[in-house]
């Protein structure tokens, strides 16, 4: 490392007071320290302190519990009634953040997390089209380079946070980027800490390969976090029984003596050059008496190897298929995969975690293999895919066998809420909940006799009572009060957190002498003081091919019913028979609450619509999806055969935003044309 001079000094320093980059010149130069053996450096990298500190929670808003009730359907559940497992609807890394203020998941006095095991099977930044049908566009993963990696990391520095000390974590990854991953997890994890990189079968590509050989298979990174962590192997059976077999001493790795002599029947012997004894003493005298140990004809010890139909397996797991298609979901991992996974790295009652759970794989094998889990995904499809695949779970693997009722599970919106229901919350829950929408510490305290709820930073923080206070309105007058009992007793800014309805000022805040009194209005997305990163929704695809992008929402918002008008009818195709359901849609519009108004056009913020053929009345469990590009293209028609209808179906209008419009219809809302 070279010794800086003064005319670099200098620069540096200018460099630093314009807050402009450093010339790439100067990296190798500049006297730091760092913790690190080795690390990867890119353009965008974030310290893990700045991740962790710098990103946003949002809290989680229960909207339905599932299979708490005696007849098995939803009914509704409180906090207080205990563990349920958990289907979060919202931005991964925003949620991450949330789940270690949840006390099951992570533990704040000690600064441990409880997760057990975290499998996560993320887009993979490459840009490829993935096939999942063997004959259509199944997804693209449009994040690329740098912004994939950092992306991931940003992930991987929370999962590692929430993971418990003796816990592991797999992660897929394809051959793009898997190298940069592997260097990313062996900072993070530190790369004594990799246990394995298994290979599995990807999606089989036929017609590649003009210049170079088809890629057949992923890897998947196996990490420990600690020295002391679970893990039991996984063995799998075999077509024909294996008899009793004899094995020869010698030949295993593995005695903490190496070399050391044993008295095997009678005898002292010493294992051959380079070589160690299998067992130790006392488990040699305990298989002697059980008559496992013999010697062969060349005087040399064997033992017995128990007849059995199973076999270990090693890190090559082409013998089962990585991806499955049976929930009809792009890059949907195999059961049989996270069965080896779940049953090798946890046990019975453990938490496993899925920040990327697509179709719910990990999920639908947790429930089976009885553990308890947490899936999150920003994807209305995805989370209307797990909700229909726990609904019908089978007990075997492969979903297979008889129907199985998994244990109650609730689903969380996280970043996109239902006003009305935080408005219905008792004060208690809803003044606790709107600390944690804004990011505020729930510290009550009083100064100069008034009550305060909390602190933002170091700024104090009042929840305004609007249920207590019905006749009260904030506005200049109010503010002019406070002020007067505050005055110089508080610092240069003070927050006060409302519904947007109480608020009669359209600033973000009033300025009184040296103090700004912000409100933070509810609903409202975010106001710039309050994050380094501006306000960014969450957003749906118009295509299929745009199913996994990644995304990084900023943020939250409120969920706004778009305003739909379609016309149902039931149309001819070919010939003479009436066959075809058909929804027109004349009008989809979707309203935004921002500082600058947007408008959209007609129909330009639909991204998808979910149909349930046979509604029950009671759960959405989907049965068809249709693309705003594809309805696009047929003039803005959704069309199925009508003999799929059963009593009545239940449409869901899904925007970009993720807000919806449901509609339920029967054959007597459909007219001939």
């Amino acid at each position: 490392m070279s010794k800086l001079n003064k005319e670099e000094i200098e620069f540096i320093t200018k460099c630093l007071n314009a807050g402009k980059p450093l010339p790439d010149s100067y990296r190798y130069i500049l006297p730091f320290e760092t913790k690190k053996e080795y690390e990867l450096t890119y353009e965008g990298k974030e310290r893990e302190e700045d991740i962790l500190a710098d990103t946003m929670a949002v809290p989680l808003q229960p909207v339905k519990t599932f299979f708490n009730g005696g007849s098995g359907w939803p009914a509704s559940r409180s906090f207080s009634e205990g563990w349920t497992n958990k289907l979060i609807f919202g931005d991964n890394l925003q949620v991450l953040k949330a789940l270690m203020d949840d006390s099951e998941v992570y533990d704040k006095n000690t600064g441990r997390g409880k997760v057990k095991l975290i499998y996560v099977d993320p887009p993979f930044g490459t840009g490829d089209i993935y096939d999942a049908k063997g004959n259509a566009p199944a997804y693209s993963a449009k994040l690329q380079g740098a912004k994939f990696i950092e992306f991931l990391r940003k992930r991987v520095v929370f999962l590692k946070e929430i993971l418990a000390d003796n816990g592991s974590i797999y992660v897929r990854i394809d051959y793009h980027f898997g190298h940069y991953i592997k260097a990313v997890m062996d900072e993070i994890f530190e790369k004594n800490n990799f246990q394995n990189e298994l290979i599995v079968n990807r999606i089989c590509k036929k017609g590649f390969g003009a210049n170079r050989f088809p890629t057949a298979t992923d890897s998947i990174f196996y990490y420990k976090k600690s020295k002391q962590f679970i893990f039991k192997g996984f063995r799998k059976k075999i077509k024909e029984k294996r008899g009793v077999r004899w094995h020869s001493m010698d030949s295993m790795t593995g005695s903490r003596t190496t070399g050391v002599p044993r008295i095997i029947l009678g005898k002292k012997m010493v294992p051959p050059m380079g070589r160690v004894w299998t067992f130790s003493q006392e488990r040699i005298y305990k298989m002697e008496k059980k008559g496992k140990i013999k010697l062969n004809k060349s005087g040399r010890p064997v033992y017995q190897i128990e007849a059995t139909d199973t076999e270990s397996i090693d890190s090559n797991w082409t013998d089962i298929p990585g991806y499955t298609f049976k929930w009809k979901y792009p890059t949907e991992n195999s059961e049989q995969l996270l069965e080896r996974i779940i049953v090798a790295s946890s046990n019975p009652g453990d938490i496993v975690l899925d920040s990327f759970p697509g179709s719910g794989t990990t999920g639908a094998v947790a429930e089976k293999l009885g553990r308890r889990w947490i899936m999150i995904d920003c994807g209305k499809l995805a989370i209307y895919t797990m909700q229909k695949r726990l609904l019908n779970l089978r007990k075997e693997i492969g979903n297979k066998g008889k129907p199985l009722k998994p244990k109650p599970f609730t689903l969380y919106n996280a970043g996109l809420y239902d006003y009305k229901m935080v408005k219905e919350l008792p004060w208690e829950k809803y003044r606790e909940f709107v600390l944690k929408l804004f990011q505020c510490r729930d510290e009550k305290h009083r100064i100069a006799g008034v009550e305060l709820d909390g602190y933002l930073g170091e700024d104090n923080v009042m929840v305004f009572n609007y249920k207590k206070n019905k006749d009260v309105i904030l506005d200049r007058g109010f503010i002019d009060d406070l002020h007067k009992i505050l005055g110089d007793k508080i610092g240069y800014k003070f927050f006060i957190i409302a519904p947007a309805a109480s608020v009669m000022f359209f600033e973000d805040y009033i300025e009184k002498r040296r103090t700004k009194y912000f409100a933070l209005r509810i609903p409202y997305s975010i106001i710039d003081e309050l994050h380094r990163k501006g306000f960014s929704h969450i957003t749906q695809p118009i295509r299929e091919s745009d199913v996994n992008a990644t995304i990084d929402a900023v943020g939250f918002d409120f969920i706004r019913t778009p305003e739909v008008e379609c016309n149902y009818y039931i149309g001819k195709t070919d010939g003479e028979l009436f066959d075809k359901a058909i929804i027109k849609i004349n009008k989809f519009t979707s309203t935004i609450l921002s500082k600058k108004p947007i408008k959209f056009e007609n129909r330009e913020t639909l991204s998808m619509i979910m149909i349930d053929y046979n509604y029950d009345g009671l759960v959405f469990d989907f049965d068809d999806v249709f693309y705003a590009d594809d309805i696009k293209k047929q003039d803005w028609e959704v069309r199925f055969d009508v003999n799929k209808i059963g009593t009545q179906i239940m449409i869901i209008y899904i925007d970009i935003f993720g807000n919806e419009k449901r509609e339920v219809k029967t054959l007597k809302n459909l007219k001939k044309k």
